[in-house]
Order: C-alpha cells, then sequence, then structure tokens
C-alpha cells in the first residue's frame, strides 16, 4: 500500500511540475491603502507560466474619487505588507475604465510583451521580459504583490490589496492523499497492536 501512495505521490507531483495556472484573489479596500476609503473591490488574477499570460479580472465600488489609473505593484519588502514600484503596464492597465467611482475591469497581459510591463521593473529584474516575468511569478506567489486603483482624490492609490495564492486542485488532491495516506497508516498501526 505504502508503494502505491509513494507512485501515485510521485505522479501527481510530476503532472503539477509541467506547468500550471496559478491563481490569487484580491481584497482591495482603504485600510489596506492607508486612506481610510469605504471603497472596495475584489478580483483574480491567473497567471499562467506555460502560456506567459497574466488574467486579470477586478469589480469595484464605492470611491471617493475618480479613477485614474491602475496596476499592479510590486516587490515589496516583506509578504503582504508595505509599497513598491509599479510592475505592470504604465501608466495603467489597457481598458481600465477611468472617471469612474465603481466598475469592472476583464483583460489579460501578454507578459512576452514589453507593453505589458513597467520598464523600470523589467530592468531591476534583470533586464530581459523572461527574467521580469520570473521575478514577477516569485513576487506573487510569496505575497509580495499588491494591486492599486489610483483616484484623483488619492493619487498613490485610494484602494488597494495583495494578492493571495489560492490552492490549486491537484495541491489540494496531494494534501488529500496525504491525509488519506496518514489515516490509514495510523489505522493499520492500531489495528496490528490491537492484534
Amino acid at each position: 500500500m505504502k508503494r502505491i501512495l509513494l507512485v501515485t505521490l510521485t505522479a501527481c507531483s510530476l503532472v503539477s511540475a509541467q506547468g500550471e495556472i496559478h491563481s490569487y484573489s484580491v481584497t482591495l479596500d482603504g485600510a489596506n491603502a492607508g486612506t481610510g476609503s469605504p471603497g472596495i473591490g475584489s478580483g483574480t488574477v491567473n497567471y499562467d507560466d506555460v502560456n506567459h499570460l497574466l488574467q486579470l479580472q477586478v469589480t469595484f465600488s464605492g470611491l471617493t474619487g475618480n479613477t485614474t489609473v491602475s496596476h499592479i505593484h510590486a516587490p515589496t519588502t516583506s509578504p503582504f505588507t508595505g509599497t513598491a514600484g509599479v510592475a505592470t503596464t504604465t501608466p495603467t492597465f489597457d481598458g481600465f475604465p477611468a472617471g469612474v467611482t465603481s466598475g469592472s475591469y476583464s483583460n489579460t497581459l501578454d507578459l512576452t510583451l514589453a507593453s505589458s510591463w513597467n520598464a523600470a521593473f523589467v530592468t531591476a529584474n534583470g533586464g530581459t521580459l523572461a527574467t521580469a516575468e520570473a521575478a514577477f511569478a516569485d513576487f506573487l506567489a510569496t505575497g509580495r504583490a499588491y494591486w492599486n486603483i489610483h483616484t484623483s482624490t488619492s493619487p498613490g492609490g485610494e484602494i488597494n490589496g495583495f494578492l493571495t495564492p489560492v490552492p490549486e486542485p491537484s495541491s489540494l488532491a496531494l494534501l488529500g492523499l496525504g491525509v488519506v495516506g496518514l489515516a490509514l497508516g495510523v489505522w493499520r498501526k492500531n489495528r496490528a497492536t490491537k492484534s
């Protein structure tokens, strides 16, 4: 039984290591941005490490000023705290709604294009789009990237939120297999000691 469990775990980890979509959730508010704004927002960011795509979705409302620009900042020094320069498209995401206090946005960035990046971020992270993408992927995974929505009343950002990893199904499956294997081992040990 142990051999079957080991083979299954190894197979799952090999499938997971081939490439995947890394999902992140984000909750934006004024407390995160330090503005005290009643504005709120929520969204998802999906990073496809094989096709080099960044899928963005957000909805927001209650802003005290009209939207001006929006992008993802990275890297902060510590996970889930601090501020950083802009990593993605400058001055703003293409098509992000301007001049509104509520709205939604959905777009996909091709990370192989220079237009998807802030040139300063690329320079600071190896000087190529590939090295910038690798660094950005690390910053996403370690909680050092945040989505910022800037407005006319808060030019530095009225609401923002750190991108939080969402466990992928294969990780949950591996965790489940591990728990089942552990429970089976404990059950067998208890059964053997009672015999």
